[in-house]
């Protein structure tokens, strides 16, 4: 039947049969027969895939059973697998390949002990004469077994002490694998294949950290190497493996001996960059970036040594300035960003002497630098762009935000010099009347300056209000340079706050592109940068504001998210102005909508409709989100001055929703079905809670109402989530409380009914209402002294809840019972539950599944800090349950596990280790490579 199972899994068109056969095998892989009959598939007679499956059965018995194996049969097993490698060393390369890999998990398991020269003794094998396998052959299946043995060490099982063992027996046996290595490349009737072996071979060892020097000669052969179009992409491997390594940064002279060769690939890489040789020049780059990028610091500190760094630099430099348009005609520029930053870096990080003399080096090295970024950052012509593919677009345009990046931290290396020259160069193109510039160029540059400006505070740059000066100057003539222009008056916005007289240079640019569906992105988030941080300076526009915004949205000329953020923009602007002046705005803003609104509420529910519904009340919570005349979240110093005097009469927004406060109702009753409309309704309350916090106090009552209405004919999570926000923001104000008090109770009364017919279906609404009673016992524990709050009901529903397979829900009430504890003491009724229950809380978290364990181990320690007299009998009555948590674990490891607990009260993260150990303990993977996970 084992045959009959392999026949299954590979020509089965069933794929049903397919996964029971593997299943099956995979048992079978692992049985004591696996033994037996793994010999017996890799017989001659049988097809290549049955042979694997018996040479990937050894593997796995070697590598992961290897203390099943008596001593004494080591040498056999060993014995047969030289054997059978011999055998099919001229066979099939799969099972070739597998049986190496048995091997070299077997020799790992036994040096440096029980096979002392392992690898010696390996080269010594497959060197003496066989007349029965041609030499080819044995030479290639040695270099298969020599290569997989350094890969097979890092995947390996072993614990941690011995791995560093078995490095440092293998790193001192590459003496007997180099030579040998050395002498295949240099031969010259070694084939091809045999090199690239050889190659691969080299490749896999230097990642055992073995001294560079030692590789010195294989790495000066690889050079060579380079030269042969049929062994260049794997001399490229291995040199940048070679050189990569972190231990080689200690060889600094072997460093310095491999400039030279890089240097000498310049040409190799002119020649290719001018046939359009892709993988060649992106080869040769990689090498060079390999070694500046890794060795940089090691490099830059042998002064004397400062011209051939340059050189290097200098290379890379060109790498970065590859002739063509990213990602179509050349991909190798992106590999060197990354280098610009360390060399940056090292520079930086030198004692003031040494750093001066590199910075009078390097600042030409990173102007030239900022040229090249702003040339690689050009569109191409209209027309090669209107070719490219939109998966071609969209590398070219997260390319840009790489270059802007590497631009921001080149800033710190240049400072304000850099954004001068910037302004110097566009000033130039843009008042050149002899020579008209391209729109690409005039982009560029200001996504330069953009890219700076967004991160960096430009307040103090002298260029700024000239740069602001230039923009009206450009002529745009396309979309590409229009949504630079947009972004770039956007990263400027702070600065036009300190400089208002600016305002109107550029605002009416940002006006005109909002009528631009091409522009949306770009014109929205500039407009709501500029109404965010210049609201008290936008009081004498805000009428032309919200007159081409009201257009805009009228016409529909934008997506849903961009009208979202319009209107936010306009909750800034309309924070400075005077209330009557708000309520005026307000009035002729929202009343279209309000109309529409009015019509859809009369119409019987459709899918059109629930998407429009869905939209106006997604309007006026983006409104309300940002319309703030208290200055909650004004935190600029500058803006302390131009405070409005305080308010009188209530808040607009609120004046706003208690009119269309009824009509929101009715449009609720139509849609309380729909959880979507039900989230956008509860979305305007609370983002306008959020705003307003106790300036919302009016509306208190009859939202509690509409909510308690709401609930309890259907009850909904954000419902819920609403009554948390009114009971963390209303919870110490005892005039507006007892409507949250009554809604509090008649949510939780609904929710424990919920529990009763079964919540398995609503892990939403649990995981809310969880929340719900986490913030009551934080912001207002006495809500749990109510005579209608069954406070044991709540705690059943507590522990159903960690049982619950969704983790939100589950951290949820892990958060609350680690709220409920520590009132164990000061609140009667909560105290009595938990000493009444706690046991039955105990199990379920003694059970919880691995992947929340801290969650659960904060209960835990919650437990142990507010209820310890108690915890010490519980434990020990679930510890002595036969089988509880686990038949895996034994008596005395429950007890040490109990003790370690009930000891540690007061460091939290040593409570976390233990139930961390002991999960492991119990599902029996504690020491095996499993842990490694962790």
């Amino acid at each position: 039947s084992l045959f009959q199972a392999l026949h299954q899994l590979y020509y089965d068109p069933n794929i049903e049969n397919k996964n029971l056969a593997q299943k099956w095998l995979m048992q079978a892989q692992i049985s004591p027969q696996a033994w037996h009959f793994s010999w017996l598939l890799l017989n001659m007679d049988k097809v290549p895939e049955i042979q694997y499956f018996g040479a990937s059965a050894l593997h796995i018995k070697i590598s992961r059973y290897w203390n099943d194996i008596p001593a004494d049969q080591y040498e056999s097993l060993k014995t047969q697998l030289f054997t059978h490698i011999t055998r099919f060393a001229s066979g099939s390369k799969i099972v070739l390949t597998r049986l190496c890999v048995a091997l070299a998990s077997l020799a790992l398991s036994m040096m440096p002990e029980a096979w002392p020269c392992a690898v010696a003794d390996m080269v010594r094998m497959f060197q003496a004469e066989d007349s029965n396998v041609d030499g080819r052959a044995r030479c290639l299946a040695l270099l298969e077994l020599l290569t997989v043995l350094p890969e097979e060490f890092q995947t390996s099982r072993l614990p941690q002490y011995r791995k560093g063992q078995v490095r440092s027996v293998l790193a001192q046996e590459c003496g007997s694998v180099f030579p040998l290595l050395e002498q295949l490349l240099q031969q010259q009737d070694s084939p091809g294949f045999i090199k690239q072996k050889v190659l691969k071979c080299f490749s896999s060892w230097v990642q055992l950290e073995i001294p560079l020097m030692d590789c010195e000669n294989l790495i000066q052969a690889a050079f060579t190497s380079l030269q042969d179009p049929e062994l260049f992409d794997t001399a490229v491997e291995a040199v940048v493996n070679a050189i990569s390594q972190p231990d080689a940064q200690r060889y600094v002279n072997t460093l310095l001996k491999l400039i030279p060769p890089v240097l000498g690939l310049q040409e190799q890489l002119r020649q290719a960059v001018q046939s359009g040789d892709m993988e060649t020049s992106h080869g040769i780059c990689r090498i060079a970036v390999a070694l500046g990028e890794n060795h940089s610091r090691a490099l830059l500190d042998q002064v004397e040594h400062w011209q051939s760094f340059l050189a290097l630099v200098n290379m890379i430099m060109f790498c970065t300035g590859i002739p063509g348009h990213y990602p179509v005609n050349e991909t190798t520029s992106s590999l060197t960003l990354t280098f610009w930053y360390t060399l940056q870096d090292d520079i930086l990080s030198f004692e003031p002497d040494k750093q001066a003399v590199y910075q009078q080096v390097y600042r030409p090295v990173y102007f030239q630098l900022v040229d090249v970024l702003l040339h690689k950052a050009q569109f191409p012509s209209d027309e090669e762009y209107g070719f490219w593919s939109s998966d071609e677009k969209e590398q070219f345009r997260i390319y840009r935000v790489d270059i802007s990046d590497t631009l921001m931290y080149v800033y710190e290396m240049l400072g304000a010099e850099l954004l001068s020259s910037l302004y110097d160069k566009l000033g130039r193109l843009l008042t050149n009347t002899e020579q008209p510039s391209t729109w690409q160029h005039t982009e560029a540059l200001l996504y330069g300056f953009q890219s700076i400006a967004e991160t960096i505070d430009v307040n103090y740059s002298d260029v700024v209000p000239g740069l602001i000066g230039l923009i009206p100057r450009i002529s745009i003539s396309n979309v590409q340079l229009a949504d630079t222009v947009m972004f770039t008056i956007g990263a400027l916005s702070e600065w036009l706050a300190d400089h208002p007289v600016m305002i109107n240079n550029v605002l009416p640019l940002v006006l005109q592109a909002l009528g631009n569906p091409e522009l949306s992105i770009s014109s929205v988030s500039t407009l709501k940068k500029i109404c965010r941080e210049c609201k008290y300076d936008l009081p004498p526009y805000a009428a032309n504001i919200v007159a081409v915004s009201q257009e805009v949205l009228m016409k529909q000329i934008h997506k849903t998210s961009q009208c979202m953020w319009l209107m936010q923009a306009l909750g800034f602007l309309l924070s400075a102005l005077q209330v009557e002046e708000i309520l005026k705005n307000l009035h002729s803003l929202i009343t279209p909508y309000i109309q529409q609104l009015e019509k859809l509420a009369d119409e019987p529910p459709n899918p059109s409709n629930k998407l429009a519904i869905i939209h106006i009340l997604g309007l006026l919570s983006n409104l309300f989100t940002t319309l703030d005349i208290s200055h909650h979240d004004d935190d600029h110093e500058s803006t302390e001055v131009k405070k409005l005097p305080a308010q009188q009469g209530p808040n607009p927004v609120v004046v706003v929703l208690q009119q269309v406060f009824q009509l929101i109702q009715k449009v609720l009753s139509k849609w309380l079905n729909d959880a979507q409309v039900v989230e956008s309704v509860c979305a305007i309350f609370e983002k306008s809670v959020k705003t307003l916090l106790d300036d919302f106090a009016p509306m208190v009552p009859q939202l509690c109402e509409m909510l308690g209405q709401m609930y309890s004919t259907i009850p909904q999570a954000s419902a819920i989530d609403l009554t948390r926000q009114l009971v963390h923001i209303f919870a110490h104000e005892p005039a507006h409380f007892p409507p949250i008090k009554a809604l509090f109770l008649l949510v939780t009364s609904v929710t424990l009914t919920l529990f009763q017919q079964g919540p398995r279906d609503h892990p939403d609404i649990v995981d809310s209402f969880m929340q719900l009673l986490a913030q009551a016992l934080k912001r207002k524990p006495d809500l749990f002294l109510c005579s209608n709050l069954d406070v044991k009901a709540v705690f059943q529903c507590g522990v159903l809840s960690l049982k619950f397979p969704e983790a939100p829900t589950v951290k949820a009430s892990c958060g609350f019972f680690t709220e409920l504890l520590p009132r164990c003491g000061e609140i009667a009724p909560v105290g009595q539950v938990v000493h009444e229950n706690g046991k039955v809380l105990l199990q379920a978290v003694l059970e919880a599944p691995r992947s929340l364990m801290d969650h659960f181990a904060e209960i835990l320690f919650a437990l142990n800090k507010h209820c310890f007299s108690y915890l010490s009998i519980w434990i020990k009555e679930a510890m002595q349950q036969d089988g509880f948590p686990s038949a895996r674990v034994s008596p005395e490891q429950k007890e040490t596990f109990s003790q370690q607990i009930l000891r540690e009260r007061v460091n939290k993260r040593r409570v976390k280790e233990m139930v961390k150990e002991f999960t492991l303990l119990c599902r029996g993977l504690h020491g095996t490579e499993y842990t490694a996970d962790y």
